[in-house]
């Protein structure tokens, strides 16, 4: 059994992966479009919109698609949780996620960690930076 998430998206999925796979690593492990389906009923002006797409990092993976403006809700309850052992890393992926985003907290030392931090990307995504110190 696995658990992975899944984001939603307004129509920007890929953009997104896109920006993830250059931010943090990994690699877009799947890409189908709307158009891919030829059956699958989608809204005029959707053939290149995401209808689901893979991002593998490691051994870890989260699914993605857009939706409709209709269906689409600003995520919120959650947050995907990167967690690093290099504070450069760390400064450098938080930095790249929060161009254009808004931060919750800032990317800073705490008593557990080298570095931790909030923020929201510029999809709407929520994000946690989560680098542990060494014991």
């Amino acid at each position: 059994m696995q658990l992975y998430p899944h984001l939603t998206f307004n129509g920007e999925c890929e953009k997104a992966f896109q920006f993830y796979e250059n931010t943090v690593g990994g690699k877009i492990a799947l890409l189908m479009k709307y158009r891919d389906v030829p059956s699958f009923e989608r809204p005029p002006g959707w053939d290149d919109k995401v209808l689901h797409a893979t991002f593998a990092l490691g051994d870890c993976r989260f699914s993605g698609a857009d939706v409709t403006p209709e269906q689409y809700q600003i995520p919120c309850g959650f947050a995907m949780q990167l967690n690093l052992s290099d504070a450069a890393q760390a400064d450098r992926i938080f930095q790249r996620l929060a161009e254009q985003g808004s931060i919750q907290m800032p990317l800073q030392e705490t008593f557990w960690a080298q570095r931790f931090g909030m923020l929201v990307d510029r999809f709407g995504t929520p994000w946690i930076i989560n680098c542990e110190k060494t014991a």
